[in-house]
């Protein structure tokens, strides 16, 4: 599956003038970095993949709108799966997009 063009085209405008951003395809779909680091990205299985603190995965997965990414069979804290249906609304999409920058620019630049 390809990534969504419109969910990335949502990303792009949402994004837009944010400094340091960087868009480059990667993990099957388009990745939004900031500062070298990705923040969120138009999954290639759909919907988002997001970057956020690991101590909050719990805290982020307990609502039921995201889950933990699996990647290569194995479990990764710190990145998860936000299905299509869950960011259909500009406010909902905002709330991830914001966590995944707010993350990407705690960490060092690259």
């Amino acid at each position: 599956m390809a990534y969504d063009e419109e969910l990335a085209a949502r990303l792009r405008g949402l994004l837009a003038g944010e400094a340091g951003l960087t868009e480059k395809k990667m993990f099957g779909g388009l990745a939004f970095l900031v500062g070298g680091n990705m923040a969120v990205a138009a999954s290639g299985q759909g919907g988002l993949l997001l970057r956020t603190d690991p101590e909050e995965t719990d805290e982020l997965t307990a609502g039921g709108k995201a889950t933990v990414a699996v990647m290569r069979g194995r479990p990764m804290p710190g990145w998860l799966r936000i299905e299509s249906a869950s960011v259909a609304g500009d406010a909902a999409l905002r709330r991830w997009v914001s966590l995944g920058v707010a993350y990407a620019r705690s960490l060092p630049e690259k």
